[in-house]
Order: structure tokens, then C-alpha cells, then sequence
């Protein structure tokens, strides 16, 4: 366990809690099926559930090792294979998954994240067709948004990765955290809707 997940547990469930007092919170790794289930069995059916599992990967195909790149298909597709199969059963009829995709690489420049993100879709549009009309299945799709996820970086390291998507994003700018999450709001109350990615990247992905 490390101890900045817990203090940002911590101040994640006091922010939410000033707006919802019954929220509530618990620190394991997700990505652990033995952990997830676990955790699961000491609750009762959710109606959403939403992961941000997967990191991001930088390297071509002969630029990378293949360990490297076999890893980040691992973190972005296989954990949340392993995810959805813990998962779907103990969602309500009626409720829905989303995972996290992105957007905003090339093959030449983030080869195994762009095989995870297109590996998420495919499975998305599947899991769509073997749990309808119960559960649907979506996922959000950001591009490089400023989260924790850049948090190792310095702040010079952190400018220039900013600067170099902003050249790239039709809006020129980088997406706001709370314009990703809208999306995944949006997914989670329109009732008519699965099978779906929602790219949130600001025009990029027509370049």
C-alpha cells in the first residue's frame, strides 16, 4: 500500500463528502482480482461502475522493448478483461461499466497503448452484445489531460508534455479533469446508450 493513495483517499472522500455525506471509500488493489473480489463480496450490487485502470506508454514498435510494450496492453487491456468478467455479476440490472481509453498517439509514438486503447474498444462493442439488454458498456476516451496520473513529472517535464498535446488539439488546449469527467456522467445517465467510446480530446483525433 502505498502511503499518497491513501492520503489522496483520504482527501478525495472529504471533497465528495462536502457535497455527499454518505459517501464512502476503501483502498485496495484493483487491479487484483483476488483483492477485487474480495472487496466486492462485503457489498451489495453497484449500479455504476467506472475504471481508470492503464497507464500511458511512450516508444514505437522497434523503439520499445517487446517487455514494455507487453505491458502496457497488459495494464490497459487484460486488468480490465479481468475487471469486467469480477465485475458484471455484481452489478444491478440496469447499471453500467465504463472503462478508459485515450487518444492522441500513433502507432510510431505509444505502439502498446494504442494497441490497449483499440484492444478497450473492441472489447467494449463485445461485452456490449453479451450482457445486453442488463448491463451496458462504455468507455470515455480522454487525450492527455493534466491528473495524477503526470504526477512523477517535474514541472518543466510536465510544460512541455502540456505544450507539445496543445500544438497537436484542434482547440489548442489541454482538457479540463472536470470536462472528462462530464462524459463519464453522461454515460452513466443516458439509459440509451452502449457499446459506445466517447472520445474527449478536444478534435485530435481527426488530425
Amino acid at each position: 500500500m502505498w502511503v499518497g493513495n491513501e492520503v489522496r483517499l483520504k482527501e478525495a472522500l472529504k471533497e465528495l463528502r462536502a457535497v455527499a455525506s454518505n459517501v464512502t471509500g476503501a483502498l485496495f488493489d484493483a487491479s487484483n482480482q483476488g483483492s477485487l473480489k474480495t472487496w466486492l463480496s462485503q457489498t451489495n450490487k453497484f449500479d455504476h461502475v467506472i475504471s481508470m485502470l492503464g497507464g500511458a506508454m511512450g516508444g514505437g514498435f522497434l523503439n520499445s522493448s517487446v517487455t514494455i510494450i507487453r505491458a502496457a496492453i497488459e495494464q490497459k487491456f487484460f486488468v480490465n478483461l479481468e475487471i469486467s468478467q469480477t465485475v458484471i455479476p455484481r452489478l444491478a440490472e440496469g447499471g453500467s461499466l465504463i472503462f478508459t481509453g485515450g487518444t492522441g498517439g500513433h502507432p510510431y509514438d505509444a505502439s502498446g497503448a494504442i494497441i490497449g486503447n483499440q484492444a478497450i474498444a473492441t472489447m467494449v462493442a463485445g461485452l456490449a452484445v453479451e450482457v445486453a439488454s442488463q448491463i451496458r458498456v462504455n468507455a470515455v476516451a480522454p487525450t492527455w489531460t493534466p491528473t495524477g496520473l503526470w504526477r512523477d513529472l517535474d514541472q518543466h517535464d510536465l510544460n512541455q508534455n502540456e505544450a507539445g498535446m496543445v500544438a497537436q488539439i484542434r482547440l489548442r488546449r489541454v482538457s479540463r479533469p472536470a470536462e472528462v469527467a462530464s462524459a463519464y456522467l453522461f454515460l452513466m445517465q443516458n439509459e440509451f446508450i452502449t457499446g459506445q467510446v466517447i472520445n474527449v480530446d478536444g478534435g485530435i483525433s481527426v488530425n
